[in-house]
């Protein structure tokens, strides 16, 4: 039975811990003991052996031999190796639990989409969850030792009540070399299907619904199958064992005590202890820790913590059967709740929880946040362009330079030379520049006008079309002045004869 003390633990004090420290059951004390009874007697003879029973110079290589194994104990890995095997042990453990099959979902679905109170609608639906219940038991007798001694033959299961001797016949005569766990959950999705020509359920949209929830609880079922069929890697459980025994053996010989070589240095020996304290507690924790690990690395076995695969058999039979036959529209009368006029429901308190009503609830970590007293911070304001912004020296660098296009400017012009049909821009004065709040750098400016008059000079006469672009006088005098206009001039024939001769 697995060993619950949630309830001790409900609420932290002082020692609370403590009181679980004296429980036999399920407690590190009754999985180690043996263990621990082996270790200390081999220390102890060791002891004695060589405290009563050495010469001096079989004491002196015995000395050489334990500084040799007590160094040796810190180039062993425990921490690092153990505390990864035994946190991927229980990461295993609580999936294997959370992947048992419970029908919860499934016998609401079939509550509530399978219809019809006469006998053969009662029948269907039993016979739908007896089918999924009947499916868990199967896999769970593949994977429990528990439910294999309590079903150790399908007579039993027969005999249980999950299956009747029809259906054995049927189960015995698909001849499969593997583990059919899943026949019972084809028989679900075919009787679902026949109810859902039989009219028993409406549409296919709940027949849809009921596919899906059986999918969700095989699937379930064949997790279980795979957690039982892929283990850790034997390797590493190998080398977390050869870890363990072979630090405690290094402890044994290393850990003992030892008298000095030099009998000048009687003075600095350390402190003759018959009870090794911290080695004990170092035995303690590391390999209880394996111990640990080796209980739960397989939660469907007998121990203390192991699940109650059994006593969940006989829940879900329970439960569900109830739900889809003794439940099925079975409704309670409803009428207007004891809070029907009242605009906030409070319900009541007992004397002992009376206390809590005098704590306000939670509304936000910044409830309470206290601000500042200034009438003019509480002032609302629109966002506006006008207001100035603030910009760092190195982005202001940025911008100055993105202002200046005088390089795409010439690429532009040159490529326009080439071909007659592109726009030309020409700027009548110099561009703007894109940030107004800044000034326009002189040199950028004058090597612009350079630039575009060297492609004047050395570009023929072509057709073209103007872009008139204002300066950045004529852009800052407001807006009285008119704004860039597009002129677009139609070349005559005389000029594109011209051009023609020239190319």
């Amino acid at each position: 039975m697995t060993v619950s003390y949630t309830l001790k633990v409900a609420n932290a004090q002082f020692g609370g811990f403590s009181k679980l420290l004296f429980r036999w059951k399920g407690s590190i004390y009754k999985l180690l003991y043996k263990e621990f009874l082996v270790f200390v007697m081999l220390y102890a003879m060791l002891s004695i052996t060589y405290r009563r029973l050495l010469t001096e110079e079989q004491k002196r290589v015995y000395v050489k031999v334990a500084q040799y194994c007590n160094h040796s104990t810190d180039l062993i890995p425990m921490s690092f190796v153990l505390g990864f095997y035994v946190t991927l042990i229980v990461n295993r453990w609580w999936a294997q639990y959370t992947s048992i099959p419970l029908p919860d979902q499934l016998m609401c679905v079939i509550s509530s989409t399978v219809h019809g109170k006469d006998e053969k609608g009662r029948i269907l639906r039993r016979s739908l969850i007896r089918y999924a219940n009947l499916s868990s038991v199967l896999i769970l007798r593949s994977v429990s030792t528990r439910v294999l001694k309590r079903f150790p033959t399908m007579d039993h299961v027969v005999e249980a009540g999950f299956m009747t001797q029809e259906e054995r016949k049927k189960f015995e005569s698909l001849h499969s070399d593997f583990n059919k766990y899943w026949i019972p959950c084809v028989w679900f999705t075919n009787l679902a299907a026949q109810a859902r020509r039989d009219g028993r359920v409406r549409d296919d949209v709940a027949l849809r619904l009921l596919i899906d929830e059986l999918n969700l609880y095989r699937a379930k079922c064949s997790m279980l199958f795979h957690y039982d069929w892929i283990s850790i890697p034997l390797v590493y459980t190998q080398v977390v064992t050869i870890a363990v025994y072979s630090f405690f053996a290094f402890c044994v010989i290393g850990r003992q005590f030892l008298e000095p070589l030099d009998p000048e240095q009687d003075q600095d020996r350390d402190l003759d202890l018959y009870v090794p304290l911290t080695t004990l507690l170092q035995f303690f924790f590391y390999a209880g820790w394996l111990k640990v690990a080796e209980q739960i690395i397989n939660p469907f076995g007998e121990d203390d913590d192991d699940f109650e695969t059994n006593k969940l058999i006989d829940r879900n039979l329970q439960v569900s059967l109830l739900s889809v036959d003794d439940m099925y529209q079975n409704l309670p009368l409803t009428g207007k709740d004891k809070y029907w006029n009242e605009s906030t429901a409070q319900p009541p308190y007992t004397i002992a929880t009376a206390a809590e009503t005098l704590k306000p609830s939670f509304l936000g970590s910044t409830f309470d946040m206290r601000m500042s007293d200034d009438p003019e911070q509480s002032q609302q304001v629109e966002a506006s362009p006008s207001l100035p912004r603030m910009h760092t020296p190195l982005l202001n660098r940025f911008l100055t330079a993105a202002a200046s296009p005088a390089v795409s400017l010439k690429n532009f012009g040159r490529s326009n030379r080439a071909h007659h049909h592109l726009l030309r821009l020409r700027g009548e004065g110099g561009f703007p520049s894109p940030n107004p709040r800044h000034g326009e750098d002189p040199e950028l400016v004058g090597r612009i006008e350079e630039e575009e008059t060297e492609d004047e000079a050395s570009e023929p006469p072509t057709p073209s079309t103007r872009l008139k672009v204002p300066s950045p006088l004529e852009a800052s005098q407001g807006p009285q002045r008119e704004n860039p206009q597009i002129r677009v001039r139609q070349p005559s024939d005389e000029s594109i004869n011209i051009d023609q001769s020239a190319a």
